[in-house]
C-alpha cells in the first residue's frame, strides 16, 4: 500500500459516514478544501468515483458504498489496536534493580513495594541483599539504599525512612551473672555478637555518642554474622550483647526477651535514603517507585 493510503481512507470513512464534508472536516480537524483535495487524490489513485455530491449533501457511489462497508470496519479495528498500543506505552513497566541491606529491605522497602507491585503488575523489582557499600554505577544497579550520612554527594538522595536509632541489648539470662555496662568502655568485658561488613572485610565497630562525644568500640564475642537479623536472634538466645536497630529490638524488649543498656549513648541517625545517579534517565516505573518509597513525616 502506498504511503498516505491509510490517512486518505480514514478521510473517506469520515465523509462517507457523516454524509457531509463540513461535519467530516470538523471531526478530523482539517479544512473542507483540504478534505476535498484528499478525496479527489484517493479517487484518482483508485481510478474510480467514490462520492457523489447532491443537494442533500454527499452520498457514496456503488464503489464507495462497497469500500465503506468492507474497509471502514477494518480501519476501526486498526485504530482501536493502535490506541491500545498507546496505553501500553504509557503503562509503567520495566525492571528496577536495587541494592540494600537486610534490615532496610525487610523493614522499610518491602512493606511499601508490596503495595506498589500489586497495583502495577508490569513493574518488576530485583533486590540484592548486601550489607556493603556498592558502586551502583559500576555494578549496574538502578538505585541503592544507605543511611543519609553514607550517600555520596554526586547522587540524588530521597529519604525513605524516619531517623534510625540503634540499641544495645542483651537477654535477661545473659545478665543473670553479669552487671550491665554503664559506659561504652565496659563493653570490652562483655561477650558481644559481631556484624561483619563485606565492604571492608572487618567487623563493625559499634558507634556510640553522648553529648557530642563519639566513641567507636570494637567488641569481642563467640559469634560473627553478616546479617542483622541473625545478630538479633543470637542476642535473644542469650549469646551476648547486640547492637541492632531499635525497631527490631523494641518488640522483644516489650515481651521481656531483651533488656536495653547504654540507651543514653544511642543517638538517632538521619534515616535511610534511596540514592541514584544524577544522570539516570527517568521512567514512569522508576518515578512511581521513588514516590512510593518516599518518607512522609
Amino acid at each position: 500500500m502506498e504511503r498516505g493510503y491509510l490517512d486518505d481512507l480514514r478521510a473517506f470513512k469520515a465523509v462517507g459516514r457523516e454524509r457531509s464534508f463540513t461535519k467530516a472536516a470538523a471531526k478530523l480537524g482539517v479544512s473542507q478544501s483540504a478534505l476535498s483535495h484528499t478525496i479527489r487524490e484517493l479517487e484518482g489513485r483508485l481510478g474510480v468515483r467514490l462520492l457523489t455530491r447532491n443537494t442533500r449533501g454527499v452520498s457514496p457511489t456503488e464503489a464507495g458504498a462497497r469500500l465503506l462497508r468492507t474497509v471502514a470496519p477494518r480501519l476501526d479495528e486498526l485504530e482501536a489496536e493502535l490506541a491500545t498500543l498507546g496505553e501500553f506505552q504509557n503503562r509503567p513497566a520495566g525492571t528496577i534493580r536495587i541494592t540494600a541491606g537486610d534490615y532496610p529491605v525487610r523493614w522499610i522497602l518491602w512493606p511499601k513495594l508490596a503495595k506498589l507491585l500489586a497495583k502495577y503488575p508490569d513493574i518488576k523489582v530485583e533486590i540484592a541483599l548486601e550489607n556493603r557499600n556498592v558502586d551502583i554505577v559500576d555494578e549496574r544497579y538502578d538505585a541503592g539504599v544507605r543511611l543519609g550520612e553514607q550517600v555520596a554527594k554526586d547522587m540524588i538522595a530521597v529519604r525513605i525512612s524516619p531517623d534510625v536509632r540503634f540499641a544495645v541489648v542483651g537477654s535477661p539470662s545473659y545478665f543473670d551473672s553479669r552487671s550491665a555496662p554503664v559506659v561504652p568502655g565496659d563493653l570490652v568485658d562483655h561477650k558481644c555478637i559481631n556484624l561483619r561488613l563485606p565492604t571492608y572485610g572487618g567487623l563493625y565497630a559499634w558507634e556510640l555518642e553522648k553529648e557530642g562525644h563519639e566513641v567507636k568500640v570494637r567488641v569481642q564475642g563467640q559469634l560473627v554474622f553478616n546479617g542483622i537479623f541473625e545478630v538479633l536472634d543470637a542476642a535473644v538466645a542469650g549469646f551476648g550483647l547486640a547492637y541492632v536497630p531499635e525497631d527490631l529490638a523494641l518488640p522483644h524488649i516489650a515481651k521481656g526477651n531483651l533488656t536495653r543498656v547504654l540507651e543514653d549513648w544511642c543517638v538517632p541517625w538521619s534515616g535511610y535514603h534511596l540514592y541514584y545517579p544524577i544522570s539516570r534517565q527517568s521512567s514512569a516505573a522508576f518515578d512511581l517507585l521513588v514516590d512510593a518509597l518516599r518518607h512522609r513525616a
